[in-house]
């Protein structure tokens, strides 16, 4: 056989094994999940935030997995009709659209997605919150020199990528702001995404739940699809999926090809979620997953009811006592809380939501949580420093050490969101530190976040 037909032989194999691979790994169904993500953060962050949707396309696309996809990738802003379009040079386009009240929700195929009939702003309480009034209408610029030199270092950037792109710092110590600072175009009542942390606030509803005697974490979740004789999942308990301990095949690795990945192209997620198979024995293995999450939001719609009784109950029993008043939950095309990643709101009101942990589920003498829940909440999964919907630093993981010698108390927990969202919870200290931003550092400039935290408990050390 001569050369000729040996390379045609090669050439007809690898043609054959790519054509094999993208039909496993479907490359269009990855740049989709690209063009998702960028139309729906354009569409958050330009209706709901109020941002410029050119600078909000410059920082999306620059982020680790689109970067490389920057210079194909498009966007189309209509506002009359308020959506956003994006797409690859025309190709692998997502849509995404802006509903008042209720945020963005991409549209998946030709099927309407089911909208909630929800006044949003008559669920909000007209009467005073619960807790006390953290700071006045104006933004608390600190007198403490060594305070503003800490909010220096926060907003400082680098001479060369990554840039750290810090859009908001607030600092509450003993209930009361004492410092803060926003980005230029951000102001103190400007929704921002919290991205993951939102997973913490799924937390603070089940533990609502709980202390309501409606759901526990150690009740076998209440799966309909799980509940069939001899299967496994039937065992999965509201804690695992919590821990994120189900052993469930729903590991997130943000590659456009995992499932957290592929259910943010689906109408109804959770069900997308609850469809999996489990891979690992019960409560044995850790791994990151938004889906598990997403399992937990449907958890807590069919407690409270439904997709409109979600939303009066998240403003009832957990916005409304704590005073949060700029906050935007988005929903999935099936009515379910987007309880992985979409929850918007100021950077004051995630600092309040910290105080609910930081005064152990208690506000105004009324208990919200559970009395073992913050401390349950914080407690280290297995060998890992993630605990229940918080990362938290009462770990022997090296990551958590390593935290620890860069400043972050022993005791600190926080809620962590994709480019360097935080709310770093310090009881020792009496402290809660929200920072904002758009970090492409891999870390989520945890660094930087580290300094902040050491130099504002050095300035307020007696």
């Amino acid at each position: 056989m001569n050369l000729r037909k040996w390379i045609a032989i090669g050439l007809a194999i690898f043609i054959a094994a790519l054509a094999g691979a993208s039909v496993h790994f479907r490359p269009d169904r990855a740049v989709r999940v690209a063009t998702g993500y960028v139309a729906h953060n354009i569409c958050s962050k330009t209706f709901v935030s109020g941002l410029d949707p050119q600078a909000v396309f410059a920082e999306v696309s620059d982020r680790a997995g689109i970067r490389r996809l920057r210079h194909v990738l498009r966007f189309t802003l209509d506002r009359t009709a308020r959506t956003v379009d994006a797409s690859t040079l025309g190709l692998f386009r997502s849509r995404a659209a802006f509903h008042d009240g209720l945020g963005c929700i991409e549209l998946q195929g030709s099927k309407e997605p089911y909208l909630l009939k929800s006044d949003v702003e008559a669920l909000k309480a007209k009467t005073p919150p619960s807790l006390p009034e953290i700071t006045g209408p104006g933004v608390v610029e600190p007198s403490d020199p060594a305070l503003k030199a800490a909010l220096d270092h926060a907003f400082e950037e680098p001479a060369a990528p990554p840039f750290r792109r810090t859009k908001a710092v607030v600092v509450v110590h003993d209930g009361k702001v004492i410092a803060e600072r926003y980005a230029a175009g951000i102001g103190i009542d400007t929704p921002l995404l919290g991205f993951s942390m939102t997973k913490s606030v799924v937390n603070a509803l089940i533990g609502i739940l709980t202390q309501q005697g409606l759901v526990t974490p150690s009740m076998p979740a209440p799966i309909p699809e799980w509940r069939r004789a001899g299967d496994p999942r039937r065992e999965i308990e509201v804690e695992h999926l919590m821990r994120m301990t189900s052993g469930l095949d729903l590991d997130e690795t943000n590659s456009g090809f995992d499932p957290s990945s592929r259910m943010y192209q689906q109408d109804d997620t959770a069900a997308y979620a609850v469809s999996a198979k489990m891979i690992a024995p019960l409560g044995t293995r850790w791994h990151y997953s938004s889906p598990t999450t997403q399992i937990l939001a449907r958890i807590v719609r069919d407690a409270v009811g439904g997709p409109e009784q979600t939303l009066a109950f998240a403003w009832r029993e957990l916005f409304n006592p704590l005073g949060m008043r700029h906050v935007t939950l988005e929903f999935d095309g099936a009515g379910t809380l987007q309880g992985s990643t979409y929850m918007l709101a100021s950077a004051r009101d995630w600092a309040k939501f910290g105080l609910l942990y930081l005064n152990d589920g208690v506000v105004a003498g009324k208990r919200i949580l559970h009395a073992d829940w913050v401390d349950f909440c914080a407690a280290a999964t297995l060998d890992t420093d993630y605990a229940a919907g918080f990362w938290t630093n009462r770990s022997e993981h090296p990551n958590a050490r390593g935290r620890v010698r860069l400043g972050i108390p022993r005791d600190a927990f926080f809620a962590s969101g994709d480019l360097g969202q935080r709310i770093v919870i310090m009881p020792s200290q009496r402290l809660v530190v929200v920072r904002l931003g758009d970090s492409v550092d891999p870390t989520g400039d945890i660094r930087g976040v580290a300094r902040l935290v050491k130099e504002v408990i050095a300035a307020v050390q007696p």
